[in-house]
């Protein structure tokens, strides 16, 4: 499962994140989403755990759970949009 992790302070990197999400089950991945240019994190990033079970035990146990004096936001991930492009108020792409 892809989980979501919201409102991260600047100073946590992916290692933080790896150790905290590791205490509710195996991690198969996280990534802290970065500027392009300079490289600082927006706050945001996603972990991924390949139990299902334990994804729901961690999302439950961490959301709100504070780390580096800001409050997490955990959930599941929503699937990705469709590349970023808007429709405009006919249905068609702009």
């Amino acid at each position: 499962m892809n989980i979501f992790v919201g409102n991260l302070s600047n100073e946590v990197v992916e290692e933080d994140l790896m150790n905290l999400f590791s205490q509710h089950g195996k991690v198969r991945e996280v990534k802290i989403i970065r500027d392009l240019f300079s490289q600082q994190s927006k706050g945001f990033g996603f972990v991924e755990m390949p139990a299902f079970s334990e994804a729901q035990k961690a999302i439950k146990e961490l959301n709100t759970f504070d780390l580096k004096g800001k409050k997490l936001k955990v959930g599941e991930a929503r699937a990705k949009r469709d590349g970023g492009q808007r429709n405009n108020r006919f249905g068609r792409k702009r």
